[in-house]
């Protein structure tokens, strides 16, 4: 049973949306094991992001993360992290299909609706990081 980390953005709870993308996430066969919703600091956002923190675009990223509450998710399942990539699309906007969760309701990068993990390494930094209960 593969662990992974998902983050519904505010975007997601402002447009209330997150009942559809956890139907999507349990109907592909993944568990929603752990759920909360927080507001994120700004240094917390600084850590989550530090690889894109000297990025040009970075304090718009930054002020969409700490507008408003986000979700904060375990998933779990068999490739739970492959099956997640899947579910998501690409990053960015204009690369995603209908059909993903990002090529269904994402018009701009900068306001993303979910965050997943990308590799078994970032998913366990990412659950320690967000659910430090369960460590």
């Amino acid at each position: 049973m593969e662990k992974t980390y998902v983050m519904l953005k505010p975007e997601a709870l402002k447009r209330n949306i997150m009942g559809d993308i956890i139907s999507r996430i349990e109907r592909k066969g993944l568990k929603v094991s752990h759920v909360k919703t927080m507001m994120l600091s700004e240094e917390l956002v600084n850590e989550h992001y530090a690889h894109i923190t000297s990025k040009p675009f970075y304090p718009e990223i930054l002020e969409n993360m700490t507008s408003g509450p986000v979700l904060a998710m375990v998933v779990e399942g068999q490739n739970a992290i492959e099956a997640m990539m899947i579910l998501c699309g690409p990053t960015q906007w204009n690369e995603c299909v209908p059909g993903t969760i990002r090529g269904d309701y994402v018009l701009d990068t900068g306001f993303n609706v979910i965050h997943r993990s990308d590799s078994e390494e970032t998913a366990e930094i990412e659950l320690k990081r967000f659910f430090p209960e369960l460590s």
